[in-house]
């Protein structure tokens, strides 16, 4: 696998990175691949290369920079302890989707200076805790992002004030949200909350329920892991990051 390990400045520190390209000179849309609440592993890379592969500048940031350095984590072990949130709780709250937005700041700008990216509207995808990020960013910066997903992502339409679901009515891009009919993140009440505000929004999107999915069902290092989902997955995302200007710009 080839790709660049990079460090982004934000407001709060130094970010690292990894970007993954497709052969050849380019220029190419963009899209900021947010991780899952379990860290950056290989499964992370393994899945930028592969959206690189489909014609992608991908960028993926370790949201956990705040907390500092950290080992890889290993899903299955983590999971075998019975204590999931006891593992990576000092991660998890080095982030939220506030903050990961304004990180998000220094990721466009940081795409804005390669000369392999073609247009400054970009994709966002995300998963598990980085489904309610990509969504935030979509909201948060609605001139800048073409397509946004969330796959498996939890809490997308709560009673707090940083519920992505109130930023529908800020979202211009296209949004895609798939969920799993096994998830306690996403339970069925809150799936029709989120579809009500993007409709009453006039938000362009759709949202889907897996069924026979389990939360978490993308990731292959995840014993949860459903191959003919995941592939589902791969097919909604690649058509959903389609409408993203392909046409180089000037900068």
């Amino acid at each position: 696998m080839s790709h660049e390990q990079i460090s982004i400045r934000t407001r709060d520190g130094t970010c690292p990175a990894q970007v993954f390209k497709p052969k050849g000179p380019g220029p190419w849309p963009a899209v900021i691949f947010y991780m899952d609440g379990l860290g950056l592993r290989p499964t992370h890379s393994a899945m930028g290369q592969r959206l690189a592969d489909d014609g992608y500048v991908v960028l993926l940031p370790d949201l956990y920079y705040r907390a500092g350095p950290y080992a890889p984590l290993e899903p299955k072990k983590v999971f075998a302890s019975g204590n999931t949130m006891g593992a990576i709780r000092h991660l998890f709250e080095s982030t939220d989707n506030r903050r990961a937005a304004e990180d998000s700041e220094a990721f466009l700008a940081y795409l804005d200076t390669r000369d392999d990216v073609a247009h400054n509207k970009v994709g966002t995808t995300g998963y598990c805790m980085g489904g309610a990020i990509s969504l935030t960013v979509a909201g948060t910066y609605p001139d800048r992002i073409a397509a946004a997903a969330s796959f498996h992502g939890g809490n997308l339409a709560t009673d707090s004030e940083m519920s992505p679901h109130r930023l529908a009515a800020k979202m211009k891009g296209r949004i895609y949200v798939a969920g799993a009919d096994q998830d306690s993140f996403y339970p069925l009440e809150m799936a029709e909350r989120l579809e009500k505000a993007l409709s009453a929004a006039g938000v362009d999107h759709r949202c889907e329920i897996y069924s026979g999915a389990r939360h978490g069902w993308t990731m292959a290092d995840f014993p949860v892991y459903n191959a003919p989902a995941a592939e589902r997955h791969w097919r909604e995302l690649l058509a959903l990051l389609a409408v993203i200007p392909r046409a180089k710009v000037s900068r």
